[in-house]
């Protein structure tokens, strides 16, 4: 029997709709969503709105009927990569060079295929052009050889 490749999404919360967000988690389900994996350091700010860990897990399964999971330990950047990053003491590059030394460090690749299989990476980052939560997926496509990565 032929095995299917695994689906890994991503999504961002700003400059968007609780609405719009939840839409698209909705939508993504017919196409096998079914967890949110938060990849946020910290998922409890009042920044995050509607996508605070309490809140967002209930929305998660009352609207979407999907799981919800924060994934910092191997998921996340460190405080000091983040904060680097965000205080402009380091570019886009650095942090993604950092980043992805990170990962490879914490071997994230080890982390059971079928445990991200259908799941979304949460982050904060609208696009995900300049988001760790499209690193991860990339380095774990590189690492698992081959991912179907759907950005929402």
């Amino acid at each position: 029997m032929k095995k299917t490749k695994i689906k890994i999404f991503t999504i961002g919360f700003t400059n968007t709709s609780a609405g719009n967000f939840f839409e698209r988690l909705l939508h993504a389900r017919r196409d096998g969503l079914c967890k949110l994996a938060d990849v946020r350091l910290n998922n409890t700010s009042q920044l995050s709105g509607f996508a605070k860990r309490d809140d967002l897990r209930y929305f998660a399964r009352k609207i979407c009927k999907i799981g919800y999971e924060h994934r910092p330990e191997l998921l996340a950047p460190t405080q000091e990569i983040f904060g680097a990053y965000k205080k402009k003491k380091i570019d886009w590059a650095t942090y993604e060079k950092k980043f992805l030394k990170l990962m490879a460090q914490r071997k994230i690749e080890k982390i059971a295929r079928a445990e991200l299989d259908g799941a979304c990476l949460l982050c904060s980052e609208d696009k995900p052009h300049h988001c760790h939560r499209r690193l991860v997926a990339e380095y774990l496509s590189e690492k698992w050889g081959g991912l179907d990565i759907v950005h929402l």
